[in-house]
């Protein structure tokens, strides 16, 4: 058992015992291979970008998978740290007809250590019935204990420690020894100069400010009428060119003049492009907004002051992010208490006139933006 609160001991035994798994018959060490497993959404993913770069620092010869649903798969492709990518896009009706399949799929590639980052029964026993000697979780759960998978225990909501810190702790917990978290996206050669071709064309007189309107409901969100208002109130400005980043618009904002959509239809390699030509990116706390971090693009987000929702936990890392929270009476007075359906309606300190006030007014606009 590893807990994430203490300081790590005995990684030189983890590395001399368990590091290299195995060693076949000429005693020679067995090579690392380490599969990370993040089958949940956008953000999630982006936050464990940082693992296989960690892990390739730490061990530059070893052998880094990634197991992914195959939307997420675009955030790992062509990161010089991924040898490996799996894709087990799994329903409900193929969840049982897939499972031995994957299992067969993981024993080719031999791995050694499995990190498991968000508890999942089904890829604890596949992981388990590949073979995967060392297998890494969140938590002390019972089907981790019937197959011996090694818990890691994080108090998950302590003050000020980042969603990012608790996935980078099962890397930590083999052997891994860093504080840096910091995501990474990368594109390739000809989608950079793809983005950089379209933030030359505004040349230096305008900005370009990126609008993502949608999430997941995991945390509070305008409704799209404050979406159009802010959208309007950029536009009136001649220093601003106003973009909807929505791969589906929401219809009330489907018309709005002097608006462009450039990512309607775009698949997730071609949201990174226009996500990278930006200079700000306004969002709820969603996905793109964890993507535009891993570019290096400064963001402006709408956020909620709730522990399990907080910036400290979820906010971006590694860009020049601010936040937008409602004023402590909002919260006190008007609070639904439910971040899944809070609209921040009524609020001052956010609503889409001080939002605007803050980007045209505030330094949002600034050349070192």
């Amino acid at each position: 058992m590893w807990s994430a609160n203490k300081k790590q001991d005995g990684n030189d035994r983890e590395e001399k015992n368990l590091a290299c798994g195995p060693r076949p018959h000429n005693s020679e060490p067995m090579q690392r291979r380490v599969l990370i497993i993040r089958q949940d959404r956008i953000g999630d993913a982006v936050l464990a970008t940082a693992i296989p770069r960690e892990l390739k620092k730490r061990w530059p010869a070893c052998h880094v998978g990634v197991l992914v649903r195959g939307y997420t798969r675009p955030l790992f492709e062509h990161n010089p740290h991924v040898d490996e990518i799996i894709v087990d896009d799994m329903t409900p009706a193929t969840r049982d007809a897939t499972f031995w399949p994957m299992v067969r799929r993981l024993r080719r590639s031999r791995f050694t250590h499995a990190l498991m980052l968000l508890p999942e029964a089904r890829y604890n026993y596949m992981t388990f019935c590949a073979g995967i000697p060392v297998r890494v979780g969140h938590g002390v759960i019972l089907f981790h204990a019937l197959t011996l998978a090694r818990p890691v225990l994080t108090r998950k909501r302590r003050k000020g420690r980042h969603e990012a810190e608790y996935s980078m702790d099962l890397a930590r917990s083999i052997g891994v020894r860093t504080d840096d978290v910091t995501p990474e996206i990368h594109l390739t050669p000809e989608e950079d100069a793809r983005a950089q071709a379209r933030r030359a064309a505004e040349g230096t007189r305008r900005r370009v400010i990126g609008l993502h309107t949608t999430s997941g409901r995991s945390a509070p969100n305008w409704a799209p009428e404050n979406w159009r208002r802010l959208a309007r109130r950029l536009r009136a400005s001649d220093r601003v060119r106003v973009v909807v980043t929505d791969n589906v618009v929401p219809a009330e904002l489907a018309d709005l003049e002097g608006v462009e959509y450039p990512n309607v239809g775009a698949d997730l390699r071609g949201a990174m492009v226009t996500l990278q030509s930006l200079d700000l990116l306004v969002s709820a706390s969603t996905g793109p907004m964890h993507m535009a971090a891993a570019l290096k693009v400064p963001t402006l987000s709408l956020f909620c002051p709730l522990p399990a929702c907080e910036p400290a936990l979820w906010g971006p890392v590694g860009n020049t992010a601010d936040f937008v929270l409602p004023e402590a009476e909002y919260c006190r007075d008007r609070c639904p208490g439910d971040p899944h359906v809070c609209r921040l309606v009524g609020s001052r300190e956010a609503s889409p006139e001080a939002v605007a006030s803050r980007i045209l007014g505030a330094g949002q606009l600034s050349d070192s933006s």
